[in-house]
């Protein structure tokens, strides 16, 4: 339909406006040359709308990309850092900062972090405004901007809850309002949406597992815990749901996952149309541009921290996510030589080890294992065809058995964790303890943006661990960015920054 394609072109052209300083413009004519009052309300049409605000939740590689969102809930945690390689990844300090939680509110990924968030947002309420008379719409747009305000409060704490009906700058609301407002966006929308078993939209499932993650996380939000309300939550999904676990852990994680049946909620990154995703260029080493033909060089970036690739079994298949040991050029055959070699003890042939001899200003260029959990297609270009899992059935199972767990129910508790545990090819467990669990969880989960979130749960993320002292706790949640407050003076900077 002619319609359609100009709504395409219309809403690619940008014409959906928001400001990330939460000061928001509706253009109020959303279609050039096509008044509303004409439109054909289809499915296709529908369908249309959604993903242009879809669009925004993977757009320019926020999530799964480096130097926004995704980047500080890994190089704050203790899975990974980007060392620097004397001029290489110096950057600043703003990563060595962000590993040793040190951080200023003027470092620029907490601002792209904001603005990817209230990005989401403002596509939301635009289309709110645009469209109010299509509920199956206006029902899946509020359950996409609670998940937007799941992150935000996750992040920043106290935050402006902007809806389609605000005007103005709007004051940040504590974080119980937000939770709530959360809480309330779900709740009433919910039973609207689809239970077909789609993945790149939510559905009544992936709506559950957001209300699941905010329970989960209630106590770190509010004060109060809400462990029980998480699991009857997270039941809904386990009982009643469409997924189950793959039987091979990485089919979640190729090329061609689209049709798995763990992931849940998925980002669908394309090389060609939706780039962005492009972990292997941030973690992999120069020289591994042999290794997988890649179109460009990587950049040598994140890797592991030598604790945390300890933290696997050697029969974990999941250490798997990690590459570690020499490297060959796509022969499989010939070694890849590190033509800038820098005195590594392995020697110019490039060797990944799990030990990184210091975080700065001289770490070895070979030194760290990387992020390997994604398919890399012989070939790629700077932008994976992967989708991106930001839900998985696995996780479901691990918030249920920490549920349990957290309210005294043990034997439950291990049912779920082995259930996983078996997956990975490792022993069941028979104890249950909040360190057994929260590694369980790294393993499980490595590389997919939430470990920072369980670190805070679990009381960990202050802690020391490898180039990183014991941290303060206001650090908990990160500085409202400078250059919003600036421009919205009636914002408070979070308490310490």
């Amino acid at each position: 339909m002619k319609i359609i394609k100009n709504i395409k072109i219309a809403l690619a052209s940008g014409l959906l406006l928001f400001s990330t300083s939460a000061c928001w413009e509706l253009e109020q004519e959303v279609l050039t040359g096509i008044p509303q009052e004409n439109l054909i309300i289809t499915d296709e049409l529908i369908e249309v709308l959604k993903q242009s605000a879809y669009g925004s939740v993977s757009v320019g590689g926020s999530w799964g990309g480096h130097d926004g969102i995704y980047a500080v809930q890994e190089v704050s945690s203790d899975e990974m850092a980007i060392p620097q390689k004397g001029a290489d990844w110096e950057d600043g300090g703003i990563w060595l900062r962000t590993h040793r939680h040190t951080w200023l509110a003027v470092d620029g990924p907490y601002n792209n972090a904001w603005g990817y968030c209230f990005g989401i947002v403002g596509e939301t309420n635009n289309l709110l405004v645009q469209f109010p008379d299509i509920p199956e719409l206006a029902a899946e747009m509020k359950i996409l901007r609670a998940l937007a305000y799941l992150w935000l409060i996750d992040n920043f704490g106290n935050v402006p809850i902007i809806t389609e009906t605000s005007l103005g700058s709007i004051p940040q609301s504590p974080r119980e309002e937000v939770f709530a407002f959360i809480e309330e966006s779900i709740l009433e929308n919910v039973d609207v949406l689809t239970r077909d078993n789609v993945r790149i939209n939510l559905n009544y499932w992936t709506a559950h597992m957001i209300l699941a993650k905010l329970y989960l996380n209630a106590e770190v939000y509010t004060g109060n815990a809400r462990w029980a309300d998480a699991e009857r939550i997270l039941d809904v999904i386990i009982n009643e749901g469409p997924y189950s676990l793959a039987p091979n852990f990485f089919a979640n994680f190729v090329t061609n996952n689209a049709n798995s049946p763990e992931n849940m909620f998925t980002l669908p990154y394309d090389s060609n149309n939706n780039g962005g995703f492009n972990i292997h260029q941030m973690s992999f080493h120069y020289g591994n541009q042999q290794t997988f033909e890649l179109q460009e060089q990587p950049w040598n970036g994140y890797a592991a921290l030598e604790e945390f690739y300890n933290s696997f079994d050697d029969g974990d298949v999941r250490k798997g996510s990690l590459r570690e040991g020499p490297q060959f050029q796509s022969d499989g055959i010939t070694p890849v030589i590190d033509d800038a070699y820098d005195g590594d003890p392995d020697g110019p042939e490039l060797v990944f080890t799990p030990q990184i001899n210091e975080l700065a200003p001289n770490a070895f260029r070979q030194a760290g294992t990387r992020v390997n959990k994604f398919e890399i297609q012989l070939g790629a270009g700077p932008d994976l065809n992967n989708d991106f899992p930001v839900f998985r059935y696995a996780d479901v199972l691990l918030m249920k058995a920490e549920a349990a767990w957290r309210q005294g129910n043990n034997a439950v508790a291990l049912q779920f964790v082995n259930q996983v545990r078996e997956r990975a090819n490792v022993p069941n467990l028979t104890t249950l303890d909040a360190n057994t669990l929260l590694a369980e969880r790294g393993r499980e989960m490595f590389a997919e943006g939430w470990r920072r979130s369980d670190l805070i749960r679990f009381g960990r993320f202050n802690q020391p661990w490898w180039e990183k002292g014991t941290s303060q706790p206001f650090r908990n949640i990160f500085p409202i960015p400078l250059n919003v407050i600036q421009a919205n003076p009636i914002y408070q900077q979070n308490p310490g920054y």
